[in-house]
């Protein structure tokens, strides 16, 4: 335990309310995507300070549950919108993979040549959120089928982005991945005055960059917490979708946001997961205890990679702990949130959840026959009541 003076807390308030202000003062905030703190009170010793990642196209509130509870048990807590989920539109800020001009303007001329095509991307254009439907695998199956048989060049520049350092990805891409790195560094950085131990938790894509920063700065960041990272898009068929129809900008709805969004911004999110899954960046992470939640029912992040990444940082003799919510408990990929519904299924465990990752925060220990158990564990603080 530490205890803040009060000017370190002051100091760390003005750098994080900075950051608030030039969000509400942009014109092209999305609202309800501000930053927001939990701090405790000068004199109040505390764990340390959490920074919380929400998913992709989420808000910060989207985790609330989780930072208040660690909150009220003695940790200080900064929600942090990802790297341009603050602003809108996602084509202008959210971070992307996009064709170069040179490549990008022909390759959709020649695609809209088929007229099949033409319709479909036509409409995926002109949906409303409620009009909108995913794709299924089948699908997307026929879609990449009938794009390559238009455009096969466009297959080759597609592996540029899923082969590890390609040389030729540069060649026929911009990408502002690593926005999502550079902006986490920033809102660290705002923490410099605060003493004590930095922790990272997220979920999803904020759970990579939970992982990326604390690969980043192995000096400040103590421990993590990733529930279901995206380290890699969920199987072939749908990175092989991301990649392809990524750079012909087709779109997508977050469902929960009523924003639009190009796929080209879930490519820079696959692209960020291969970044954090880098040697450089795995060695760095060995050293990090680490605690990873994953799930069966995982229709996001693969689930294999997540579990060969955890095996390689070496297991629970290194300091990592891992698990793993069977199929049949129902939780969904974004599980942190008990009133978020995905597939029909929303995380009925996540007060364990919870009590889990502080346990793993104090103590660097987890146990696993409590992340099923409905009820709360009498040994770890008591979940408040939420309406």
């Amino acid at each position: 335990m530490i205890t803040p003076t009060a000017d370190q807390i002051a100091k760390t308030k003005k750098s994080i309310e900075n950051y608030y202000i030039s969000w509400i003062s942009y014109p092209y905030k999305r609202e309800g995507v501000a930053p927001f703190y939990q701090m405790h009170e000068p004199g109040e010793s505390i764990r340390g300070t959490v920074m919380i990642f929400h998913g992709f196209s989420a808000k910060p509130m989207q985790m609330f549950l989780v930072g208040d509870y660690l909150f009220r048990n003695g940790f200080n807590i900064y929600q942090i919108p990802l790297a341009g989920h603050a602003f809108i539109p996602p084509d202008s800020y959210w971070p992307q993979v996009d064709l170069k001009p040179e490549f990008r303007d022909p390759l959709r001329d020649e695609v809209r040549k088929d007229a099949v095509l033409d319709l479909f991307l036509s409409n995926r254009d002109n949906k409303s959120q409620g009009q909108f439907q995913r794709l299924t695998t089948f699908q997307k199956m026929a879609l990449i089928g009938r794009i390559i048989k238009m455009a096969p060049q466009l297959l080759d520049m597609a592996l540029a982005i899923e082969r590890p350092n390609d040389p030729d990805f540069d060649r026929y891409f911009t990408s502002s991945h690593m926005n999502y790195l550079t902006d986490a560094q920033e809102r660290l950085a705002e923490l410099d005055a605060m003493p004590g131990p930095i922790y990272t938790l997220g979920l999803s894509v904020g759970g990579a960059v939970a992982l990326g920063l604390a690969a980043s700065r192995p000096d400040r960041i103590k421990k993590v917490v990733a529930y279901a990272p995206l380290l890699e898009v969920s199987n072939e068929i749908n990175e092989r979708y991301i990649n392809l129809t990524g750079p012909l900008d087709l779109r997508e709805f977050s469902w929960e946001q009523n924003v639009s969004f190009p796929v080209g911004c879930l490519t820079a999110a696959n692209r960020f997961g291969a970044f954090v899954r880098s040697d450089k960046n795995r060695e760095a992470l060995e050293k990090i205890p680490t605690f990873l939640v994953l799930t069966e029912n995982e229709d996001a992040a693969d689930l294999k990679t997540n579990q060969r990444f955890f095996d390689q940082l070496g297991g629970k003799d290194k300091g990592h702990h891992y698990y793993l919510y069977p199929a049949s408990d129902l939780v969904p990929h974004p599980m942190v949130d008990p009133t978020e519904v995905s597939q029909g299924m929303t995380n009925r465990f996540w007060k364990s959840l919870y009590q889990e990752t502080f346990r793993f925060l104090t103590t660097g220990e987890v146990d696993a026959d409590n992340m099923s158990n409905l009820e709360e564990a009498p040994d770890l603080p008591p979940m408040p009541t939420y309406s």
